[in-house]
């Protein structure tokens, strides 16, 4: 038993120099392979992903979460706000600046008799200016004004806010995007703001229209509106002419309809809102469309080097690159001129409504009959009265207005 366990010892001995040749050998083998594998690996990474460029990845991947995070949601209450302060200082930006021109556009639609003799020619509207400004100065300019800003701030606001919102609804990805779909946005969105808006735009037409010496204060006009009465339609020949029974029908007929319908009050502050409907779905739906449609033009790969400018750190992840001033400016303008265009028939025809009550008999005519006398009074040019000075006024304004929206909303971070 001893001599085994010696036996075992020597060979105990005997193997553990051996063991650790071994060891060294086999510490040199993994050595020799680790820097192959090494070496392996490298050249691998080199022909299939470099290092660098998987680096770059994991910053693009925590780029691309970080814009997925950032992506806005158009229907929370903090998007809707910062819509709101942009499109209000865009409007009031774009009013101030034509503030002139429109209160001679307005003395032109509303055939005011002291300015009839200005509306043949281009020259008329730098008399018309020099008139105003000598008999009232430069505050005669800007008469109206202050109930222009009260009416277009709200009415700007309303309108961008609105048009963000059925955009994101009815549009929804990029994909998706159509002409009919951008017209369609536009016109719910001029619809939307016109219905919250359009007293105030009754009051400054009349505050523009006046011409005395004396001018009115806002509450004196409110006044004046609220208690206008029209007179009642006189009755036909055929009433006339027709049996008692017929004549006593009619008469019943009349006194009822005037019974029901209000002769006073708030109705007076809505002169002219259906035509002013009907007017506003052609133009702001094509001034958002032809606005939309001119900036993909600039941003096509054509254009986009001479006409955008870079991302913007604060950008929302689906934003569109921010045109440069002068292809922004060229945008607003032409699609001003288009939608200016399109409408301005019904523009004319909702102005004379408005002032029915300073003007002629103080009877209220709809839309047909206000057509009618326009017609008999100038034919078809009467339809397009002032169109000149209109384009002269509303090339500036909507290029003003959606330059002024769009750097706002770059401030704002939307």
């Amino acid at each position: 038993m001893p001599s085994a366990l010696t036996n075992n010892a020597s060979i105990v001995e005997i193997t553990t120099p051996r063991d650790g040749s071994a060891d060294t050998l086999m510490g040199k083998m993994d050595g020799v392979i680790r820097r192959a594998s090494t070496v392996i690996t490298a050249a691998t990474d080199k022909e299939s992903s470099p290092q660098p460029v998987t680096a770059d990845r994991a910053v693009a991947e925590a780029t691309v979460g970080q814009d997925k995070k950032r992506k806005p949601n158009k229907h929370s209450v903090d998007y809707m706000m910062r819509s709101f302060v942009a499109g209000g200082i865009a409007g009031c930006a774009a009013k101030t600046t034509v503030a002139p021109l429109d209160r001679v556009k307005i003395l032109f639609q509303t055939s005011n008799p002291q300015f009839a003799k200005y509306t043949s020619s281009w020259i008329g509207l730098g008399r018309a200016l020099n008139d105003i400004y000598a008999h009232h100065g430069i505050v005669g300019l800007f008469r109206g004004h202050s109930a222009t800003l009260l009416k277009i701030y709200p009415y700007a606001a309303i309108k961008f806010v609105a048009y963000e919102q059925y955009r994101a609804f009815i549009i929804g990805a990029k994909h998706h995007e159509t002409w009919f779909r951008r017209f369609s946005a536009g016109a719910l969105a001029g619809v939307t703001s016109v219905l919250f808006t359009y007293p105030l735009e009754v009051l400054r037409v009349r505050m523009a229209f006046e011409t005395g010496v004396r001018s009115s204060s806002i509450v004196d006009i409110c006044k004046k509106i609220y208690h206008e009465h029209p007179l009642p339609k006189a009755p036909s020949a055929a009433t006339h002419s027709g049996s008692a029974v017929v004549r006593g029908v009619a008469g019943a007929a009349t006194v009822t309809a005037q019974a029901v319908a209000p002769r006073s009050g708030i109705i007076n502050f809505y002169r002219g809102f259906s035509t002013t409907m009907l007017g506003m779905v052609p133009y702001a739906g094509m001034s958002f469309l032809t606005h939309d449609t001119i900036g993909d033009v600039f941003r096509s790969s054509l254009l986009r080097k001479h006409a955008t400018l870079p991302q913007p750190a604060n950008a929302p992840a689906d934003k569109s690159a921010p045109l440069k001033a002068w292809a922004e400016l060229t945008a607003g303008g032409i699609s001003g001129a288009v939608s200016q265009t399109i409408s301005y028939p019904l523009e004319v025809i909702r102005r004379r409504m408005q002032v029915a009550g300073a003007v002629g008999d103080g009877r209220r005519l709809r839309i047909a009959e206000t057509a009618g006398m326009i017609f008999r009074e100038r034919g078809i040019p009467g339809f397009f009265v002032g169109l000149t000075i209109g384009y002269v006024k509303i090339i500036p304004m909507a290029a003003v207005s959606f330059y002024t929206y769009e750097r706002s909303k770059t401030i704002l971070g939307i």
